[in-house]
């Protein structure tokens, strides 16, 4: 019987430290379009509709940002990041963006 209670414990150990081991913030978002981005001329109504609503939105040296990013680090292996930050002009053009991705 302890021997059974040792093999169930071993087993709920691995699953935890496997449901640990990683970390998944962020979602999905279409990086083919971000050779799109045209700055001065594509709106936020038309990165919206390339790109669906933000992940994260703010305000840096005072104009609108939208960011989208998908980040997934692990104890067991190579991080996978992806993101891509907007901003915007106050006429709702971009005014620069930055994509990075380690794919």
């Amino acid at each position: 019987m302890t021997l059974l209670r040792n093999f169930k414990l071993a087993g709920l150990a691995i699953l935890l430290s496997a449901l640990v081991g990683c970390a998944t913030v962020g979602q999905d978002f279409a990086t083919h379009n971000v050779d799109q981005i045209q700055i001065g001329e594509t709106t936020r109504a038309e990165i919206q509709s390339m790109f669906g609503e933000p992940w994260r939105t703010g305000v840096e040296d005072g104009k609108r940002t939208w960011t989208y990013g998908k980040y997934r680090w692990s104890a067991f292996g190579d991080a996978e990041t992806t993101d891509l930050v907007v901003r915007f002009n106050s006429d709702g053009t971009v005014s620069s963006y930055v994509f990075n991705t380690t794919e």
